[in-house]
Order: C-alpha cells, then structure tokens, then sequence
C-alpha cells in the first residue's frame, strides 16, 4: 500500500482542495500543516529531490517576506533560500504531495494524478 503525505496549509483553498481531492480518491494522506511544524533542511532537500526542480520553483515569490528578504536577488545561494523557507515557512509553495520517491507541487489539483 502506497503511503502519501501532503504538506498542507488549511487556510490556503488550492491546498484544502488537494486534500478533498485525496480523500475523493480514497487516500487519506499524513497531513503536515508546515506552518505549526518546524521544517528541517534535511526535509526541504529531500522534497526538492522529490520534486526534481530546484529551490527556487518552491518559493512563494508572491509573499511579503520574499520581497523583505530580496530572495529575487540571483546572489543567493540555495543554504539562504532554503534558510529562508525554514525562518519563514509561509514561503514554501503549497501544497505539496508526497508519495515514496515521488512529489508534485498540486497547482493545478488535478497533478496529484501523477502520484497515482
């Protein structure tokens, strides 16, 4: 049995919609609400090995904090970004779902297809 976890933030509506979307397909995901649990550079990595993107695709360049931290600057290495998302977890794109080696970044919902 495959085993999924969705990085979630339940005020977001894409990320309330990937989880419905999980339970409509019978899967009930570990749910990690990121913005109450602290996030580890280790677990970033990994997500980010997951994904196959770098970490640039996973921040939230739409938030205050991207614009204070002038994480848009090409100068900064990928340690202060990842830096960054762990002092600053609303940076992280949401949601993302988890399934053995695989993730997706679930914008649109329908891509948590591809975990199936």
């Amino acid at each position: 049995m495959k085993t999924y976890s969705l990085y979630h933030n339940p005020h977001c509506s894409k990320s309330r919609a990937a989880l419905a979307w999980l339970h409509e397909h019978g899967i009930e995901p570990q749910v990690i609400e990121y913005l109450q649990e602290p996030l580890l550079v280790s677990t970033i990595e990994e997500l980010l090995n997951k994904l196959g993107v770098g970490v640039r695709e996973i921040l939230r360049d739409n938030e205050t904090e991207y614009a204070e931290l002038q994480l848009a600057d090409p100068q900064k290495t990928t340690p202060e970004l990842i830096a960054a998302i762990i002092a600053h977890p609303i940076l992280l794109q949401r949601p993302i779902a988890v399934c053995g080696n695989r993730a997706v970044i679930a914008r649109p919902t329908e891509k948590l297809g591809e975990l199936l």
